[in-house]
């Protein structure tokens, strides 16, 4: 006899909440909740003005699951939303423990993956080994090519990246504890300063990870305090999203070079950071450290897992020179799961521990 706890439904809930449907996934350690269904519609004209709209008025849908009890400080997750651009097979907005972010590699690489196997991108013709999805992301329009089979995906996923450019280069900060400390900056669909953790006093591959996070966290703190972060496109993108710390093996080698991003508040992630790896390339072109369509392995130093990287071709950004990155990753789900709330829960909305 079939026991009554493995007949699928749901636990005594507000009726009046939507419950939240999600498809977990992880792009090399890194976590990607994707919303299915729950979350309310979230009204703009563009999809900038979507994420504005989100922060003001949905902001408990990314609490509720990005937060503890369902989350967890470092979860990230993905609102799908209709796009504006005629090109584009779905738009996103990506959430994390500090808010909207404008831009996320590893998201993308599984999101490419979702669309395809969800069917929001048209069956690909028999005999497709490759199926091209248009994602549009806060940063612009970014296209992911997924490895399949039989109209199913299959192996890694590749995108390119938005235009991008190096801000400033060899900036120098004083970041407390430190003292002066000399910094990049670059922008890969979001900004980030890059510096060795070597300059920090700390060994990329045997540090702390609590070490590493309080030293680049200081590092971004002062940068922000410091330096004014512009754009040439939008102010809704002229924001510092976290601090990369590097092995500081910036010229190329057949090796990986490994990093550690640790962005919004403190969190760190377990993947190389699709668009963190974006902007370290078109940092190391400009310093004339790399060349078009030369790949490099990039590895994160949390959990090991390995992106590759190669400018595809040059670009403008503005006045900026700037370039198109291929990253490359594999992506897998995890599980699927629906969230409820019950109204009388206090904590209902999540919460955080520091």
């Amino acid at each position: 006899m079939e026991s009554a706890l493995a007949v699928p439904r749901l636990p005594p809930h507000d009726p009046g909440t939507p419950v939240l449907s999600v498809v977990d996934m992880h792009t090399g350690g890194e976590p990607l909740r994707i919303v299915l269904a729950g979350c309310p519609e979230v009204s703009g004209p563009t999809l900038l003005a979507k994420r504005r709209y989100m922060r003001q008025h949905l902001d408990h849908v990314r609490r509720r699951l990005m937060f503890e009890p369902r989350g967890h400080r470092d979860m990230y997750g993905a609102v799908l939303v209709p796009s504006e651009l005629p090109d584009a097979h779905l738009g996103v907005l990506f959430l994390h423990n500090e808010g909207y972010s404008s831009m996320c590699g590893h998201a993308v690489l599984a999101l490419g993956r979702f669309a395809l196997d969800f069917g929001l991108v048209p069956a690909p013709a028999a005999g497709t080994r490759e199926a091209r999805v248009n994602i549009h992301c806060p940063c612009g329009l970014v296209t992911a090519f997924v490895a399949c089979e039989d109209g199913r995906s299959q192996g890694p996923v590749r995108f390119h990246s938005v235009p991008a450019f190096v801000l400033a280069t060899d900036l120098m900060v004083d970041v407390p504890g430190h003292g002066k400390v000399v910094v990049d900056i670059a922008y890969g669909g979001a900004f980030y300063a890059f510096v060795s953790a070597e300059k920090l006093g700390l060994d990329i591959c045997s540090a702390k990870t609590r070490d590493l996070v309080d030293a680049a966290s200081a590092v971004t703190e002062a940068v922000k305090a410091q330096f004014k972060i512009n754009h040439p496109d939008s102010e809704d993108l002229a924001f510092l999203y976290g601090t990369i710390l590097t092995d500081g093996k910036d010229a190329y080698t057949k090796e990986p070079t490994t990093n550690i991003c640790v962005f919004a508040d403190e969190q760190v992630d377990r993947s190389p950071t699709g668009s963190g790896v974006t902007a370290r390339i078109a940092l190391q072109i400009h310093k004339g450290l790399l060349e078009l369509n030369q790949a490099r392995a990039f590895k994160s130093s949390a959990t090991g897992s390995v992106f590759t990287g190669k400018a595809v071709r040059e670009a403008k950004c503005g006045d900026f020179k700037a370039v198109i990155v291929e990253v490359s990753g594999q992506a897998h789900y995890t599980g699927t799961a629906s969230f409820i709330v019950e109204d009388d829960d206090p904590l209902r909305d999540g919460f955080l521990l520091k």
